[in-house]
């Protein structure tokens, strides 16, 4: 079986050898054994289902969510002489009709079905009249109402185990922490499933968090040296989402909008120029991303604090899926963390759900103010141990300066004590700098113990304060005080002397500014090629684009940028020479490989 499993990797998708636990998924499958797997996004999940689906006998039937994947998916596959297709409602009558009687036929290797589709008293008559190789029901993590995609539809996936129980299926998520992984295996009827859980690492992400002061221009700093990159930047309202788009088309970039408030179309033809075009820049709420399976997203940019480290892993995720560099950039300030939990308590869902979100979030913020490295940080919530810092991250690459702030965490305490537990950072900032302002006056805290002893450091040095120390949970906020911060138990020992507050300094605005523009990024870790291999590589760039365009497919689905940089870089003279690259299969070969060659020439 291996060497079949081997022969097709190598012969549709042009790779020598699996990668990580991929084998051993593929062999545990063809067997008809069930099975879950965990796997990071870029980590070759796909190819776990696929190879077995043609394999074994019948047709792999592969549960996906959004349209949009399943269709690039589908694109992929058949570069690559797989005979896929997909059932959705793109499909007028008659197309839906002929994948009907080619799946009755045996005709079709793999198809992509929306669960919606799946549970229809017609489909499933469909499926009991086909020959099914396979369940594969990817983005599994959509059945957990932990999780931060929940689709009910998900729940009643239980059916085909029921309904087919000699047919193997695999569940596939890129991140479930336990109480998500324990809902999964419940729901679905995996308890006797094998479990593969690989290692949530991206090493080719590098992390990166700054203190909010003027977001916007931050944002503009920080993708100045990345004009022609493709990229994500996640914001918490649609009003902030649709003005980030504006900004950045009035500085030069290719930006466009992306959020439930949109009409249909509108956001179908948006996300499509972000998957077939290049160097887009798609600025969005949560509500996209999830199946997105553009490769060369060169950065993720959060505009405002995400929910939880599980939605921010699977958010960041969406960069770097071809293994080359990527950057995962937050920037968030308190105004982020009072939003959200007033966001939480004033939610519908019941007191047990507001808690455990409550929890996720503070989870977050004290990711976000450590000083440890980012990646131990991320990996240790999901129960993995990094066993040394990555040198990949703000806090390996640039280590934060602490200090003793018992006195300065004391201060603000107390502050927030004495004017009665009930008002923002902003108000407590000003009363501790001593600000001469009317509403102070109008409460008279201007007469206060606390007045003006806090004027030895500067409101962007207290606004970090207030923000560390509400990530230790000194401080919490006071949902009916509408967003107000008051004092938690844990507070006591720090007012008493009993316990010392360590805090990082805050970073100098105009040298962080000056490091960030000079800083090219985790760009500048991408193989670089000299002139020859260069002209080579955009040569092939510009081929792509064209067969691209004349199939109306993403360029990425006929050759990615890592194997481009590969042919560019080998010069291969011969169609030998050329399948030996990573990428080129045979029905990829046969179809562009002269083409490949003439350009090549052409280059020189």
């Amino acid at each position: 079986m291996s060497d079949s499993a081997h022969d097709l990797l190598k012969r549709v998708f042009g790779y020598d050898q699996f990668r990580g636990p991929q084998q051993a998924i593929v062999e545990h499958l063809v067997s008809g054994g069930d099975c879950l797997v965990l796997m990071p996004t870029g980590g070759g999940k796909s190819l776990c289902y696929q190879i077995p689906s043609l394999l074994r006998p019948g047709t792999g039937i592969v549960v996906s969510p959004l349209i949009a994947l399943m269709q690039d998916q589908v694109d992929a596959l058949r570069q690559a002489g797989v005979r896929a297709a997909c059932l959705n409602s793109t499909l007028d009558f008659a197309e839906s009709a002929q994948v009907e009687r080619d799946l009755l036929a045996g005709d079709i290797d793999l198809l992509y079905v929306a669960p919606e589709r799946l549970l229809t008293a017609r489909f499933l008559d469909l499926l009991d009249r086909s020959r099914i190789a396979l369940f594969a029901i990817d983005e599994a993590h959509c059945v957990s109402q932990w999780g931060h995609d929940f689709r009910p539809e998900y729940r009643q996936l239980d059916v085909l185990h029921a309904r087919w129980p000699q047919v193997p299926r695999i569940a596939l998520t890129a991140t479930a922490d336990a109480p998500t992984r324990r809902e999964i295996v419940e729901r679905l009827g995996l308890s006797d499933a094998r479990q593969f859980v690989s290692s949530f690492d991206r090493p080719n992400i590098r992390y990166r968090i700054v203190a909010k002061h003027g977001g916007p221009k931050q944002l503009l700093d920080f993708l100045e040296p990345r004009k022609g990159d493709a990229g994500i930047v996640y914001c918490l309202s649609r009003r902030k989402v649709e003005e980030t788009a504006a900004l950045l088309a009035e500085h030069g970039f290719t930006a466009l909008p992306y959020h439930a408030g949109l009409d249909s179309a509108t956001r179908t033809a948006n996300q499509r120029r972000f998957l077939r075009d290049e160097g887009v820049i798609m600025t969005a709420t949560i509500a996209f991303g999830m199946g997105i399976d553009k490769p060369d997203v060169r950065f993720v940019a959060h505009m405002d604090l995400p929910k939880s480290l599980e939605g921010y892993y699977q958010e960041t995720g969406r960069a770097g899926r071809d293994g080359d560099p990527a950057e995962a950039w937050l920037c968030y300030g308190m105004a982020d963390v009072v939003m959200l939990k007033q966001m939480i308590q004033n939610g519908e869902a019941g007191e047990e759900r507001k808690r455990l979100e409550g929890r996720k979030l503070d989870a977050l913020l004290g990711y976000c103010e450590s000083v440890r490295c980012r990646r131990q940080t991320l990996l240790a919530s999901f129960g993995e141990t990094y066993p040394q810092p990555c040198g990949n991250c703000d806090n390996c690459l640039d280590p934060p300066q602490t200090f003793d702030g018992t006195e300065a965490a004391q201060k603000a305490l107390s502050c927030v004590y004495r004017t009665g537990q009930r008002f923002g950072v902003m108000y407590l900032i000003d009363v501790l700098r001593g600000k001469d302002d009317a509403r102070i006056r109008q409460f008279n805290h201007h007469v206060l113990p606390t007045f003006g002893i806090g004027a030895d450091l500067d409101q962007n040095a207290w606004r970090g304060v207030f923000r560390q120390i509400t990530a230790m949970g000194l401080l919490e906020v006071d949902n009916e005080a509408y967003g107000g911060l008051r004092l938690t138990p844990a507070s006591r020992a720090v007012l008493r002397g009993e316990q010392r507050v360590q805090l990082r300094h805050e970073p100098d605005r105009k040298r962080e500014r000056e490091r960030t523009r000079a800083r090219r990024g985790a760009a500048a870790a991408v193989d670089t090629l000299d002139a020859a291999a260069q002209r080579r590589f955009d040569a092939l760039r510009d081929l792509r684009a064209r067969l691209a365009r004349e199939q109306n497919v993403p360029a990425y689905v006929i050759f990615h940028d890592a194997t481009l940089r590969a042919i560019a870089q080998a010069e291969p003279a011969t169609l030998d020479a050329l399948a030996g690259i990573a990428g080129v299969g045979t029905a990829k070969l046969a179809r562009y490989g002269a083409a490949v060659l003439e350009t090549l020439n052409a280059a020189e």
